[in-house]
């Protein structure tokens, strides 16, 4: 009796003793094959580092579907290891829009959500039999002080299915939430400058991405002057369709050499619409192809044809005397849904492309590393300027064996240590001398072989600019205004958040042609094991302890 209550008081105080150094000692381990519980070490630093309180609101509750109901908990599961990581400043909570008293409270909460610039999502469900439709709001916002920033969790991506879209889902929140905290406790905003000087579209042309950038960076036009360029943390050349000063590419090379960020959005033809019939074009010089060459790149005077091409409206015939206007391929207009591995363009939508020309990469000396971005399809042709281009190509049915010639590359980034085009030009006479760099660290160049990637459609009946990215016929918005913001996070990103993007959570979705198979043998296994488990383990108890009683009496 005395040893069973030593025991017993043992058992006590290690409990005790476990419970005390849990208090002083607290850890986490992750498990998953995939670690989808672990923070990137950026995002640790990040959190771990808070000198706010962060207070985050989550949209995405109430009666899902299974699907959704996963990110609601991925989302929850995150914003928990951002509270542990943060040491408790992080602060969230789950909001259901729909829940309100009157029809008229609920449309109010749902004004207020798109007011701050988040999307609804129009889910469809069967209940019962009947199919159901409800607005929901699969996003966040996070607040610090007297900033809110937005958050849309469910990121679509028509070129997906629906379950892949999901997973990207799941993937990206820790980058989305990660990002957005980042933007409230930066101690000062960004500075981006957008070279537009050397094209001759107007401002309003660029108006969607310059109002995009400006919600997270500091934004600064026509900065085209020698020397303005020092300062700024990234820079982006938008479209030019002129030549370059030696000056200006002087200033150009000696701000990557010195560790600046340059996007490139340029041309390898210039396209000119010469008539009704079609357009005509030729090659464009822009007088940056030996810098492009120094960094290993190499733009061509070519155009693409593409067999995944986005559709123009085209007269194909009239009925009787009204002319008859229907959507038909124009292949010089490729949609982009073949990107790399990495951070800026995992998980990306489709992006709409105009008249884009391939690009070479050239192994040059010094050590820098270039990593593909974007490629066409497989099924492209590429044509040699000058060209006519007849818009009677479109009514024509293409042939299979004329688009052989593989995937090409559109967009490119270089990054490393980078050596200036002008070593062993500038004498010591020359007044830039002084301040000549000829070798440096830390830049990063990304050039991409379509200058119509940052440029927007107008509405000119409402005189307003259309979404970047904005299919006329279908009717969608593509994938070009999150590529820019990403590659401009990447350049700017010092702490490394973006990286996040990397994560790979691998969904494990049932068979459901295999679960209809089965569900019966299921069920009833289910239905009939665990009691008939219970009988067999009480059986057995009162046969050994029958058995036991037994030995003793005799």
């Amino acid at each position: 009796m005395k040893s069973n209550l030593l025991r017993v008081l043992a058992a006590i105080a290690l409990v005790a003793l476990v419970n005390l150094a849990a208090s002083f000692f607290y850890f986490r381990l992750d498990l998953t094959s995939d670690k989808r519980y672990t923070l990137l070490p950026a995002t640790q630093s990040l959190l771990k580092n808070l000198d706010r309180d962060i207070n985050v609101n989550v949209y995405l509750s109430g009666e899902f579907p299974s699907a959704f109901e996963r990110l609601e908990s991925a989302t929850r599961e995150t914003l928990e290891e951002f509270r542990s990581a943060s040491r408790g400043k992080v602060f969230f909570q789950f909001i259901d829009p729909s829940r309100a008293a009157t029809e008229e409270a609920r449309q109010e909460n749902y004004k207020k959500l798109i007011e701050m610039g988040i999307s609804p999502t129009n889910l469809f469900m069967n209940e019962g039999g009947k199919r159901s439709e409800k607005l929901i709001f699969p996003a966040a916002t996070v607040q610090g002080d007297s900033l809110t920033i937005p958050v849309q969790l469910l990121k679509s991506n028509r070129s997906k299915t629906s379950e892949e879209q999901l997973n990207q889902s799941y993937e990206n929140v820790e980058f989305q939430l990660a990002a957005a905290i980042r933007d409230i406790v930066r101690p000062e905003r960004k500075k981006i400058g957008l070279v537009v000087s050397h094209s001759h579209l107007p401002p309003g042309r660029f108006a969607d991405i310059i109002a995009n950038l400006q919600l997270y960076y500091d934004v600064y036009l026509d900065v085209n002057k020698p020397g303005s360029y020092q300062g700024l943390d990234a820079l982006m050349v938008m479209k030019p369709d002129s030549a370059f000063s030696e000056e200006e590419k002087y200033s150009l090379d000696q701000y990557v050499v010195g560790g600046g960020k340059i996007i490139f959005f340029v041309d390898g033809a210039r396209v000119d619409s010469v008539a009704l019939q079609g357009s005509y074009a030729q090659p464009l010089d822009l007088n940056l192809g030996d810098l492009f060459f120094k960094w290993g790149v190499r733009v061509n005077n070519d155009l693409v044809k593409d067999m995944n091409a986005a559709m123009i409206p085209l007269n194909v015939g009239n009925i009787g005397d009204k002319p008859q206007i229907q959507p038909v391929p124009w292949r010089y207009f490729p949609v982009l849904s073949n990107f790399s591995n990495h951070p800026i363009t995992r998980n990306s939508a489709p992006l709409y492309t105009r008249y884009i020309s391939s690009i070479d990469t050239i192994n040059t000396p010094g050590g820098l590393r270039r990593h593909p971005l974007l490629y066409t399809s497989p099924y492209t042709r590429l044509l040699r300027t000058p060209l006519l281009l007849s818009y009677n190509e479109a009514r024509q049915q293409p042939q299979p064996q004329e688009y052989a010639q593989g995937v090409k590359l559109a967009g490119v980034l270089i990054e490393g240590d980078f050596q200036s085009l002008y070593s062993n030009r500038i004498l010591p006479s020359d007044p830039r001398h002084s301040s000549f760099v000829a070798s440096g660290k830390g830049g990063k160049v990304i050039i991409c072989s379509d200058g119509d990637l940052v440029v927007n459609d107008i509405d000119y009946e409402r005189g307003v600019p259309l979404p970047l990215g904005y299919d006329k016929v279908t009717r969608d918005v593509l994938g070009n205004r999150d590529f820019v913001l990403l590659a401009a996070n990447y350049l700017t990103d010092s702490e490394g958040v973006i990286l996040a993007r990397n994560k790979n959570i691998d969904v494990r979705l049932l068979d459901k042609i295999k679960i209809a198979a089965e569900r019966p043998r299921w069920m009833a296994f289910n239905v009939i094991f665990p009691p008939m488990a219970i009988c067999i383990a009480c059986g057995l108890i009162s046969f050994l302890s029958k058995r036991k009683f037994r030995t003793r009496t005799s």
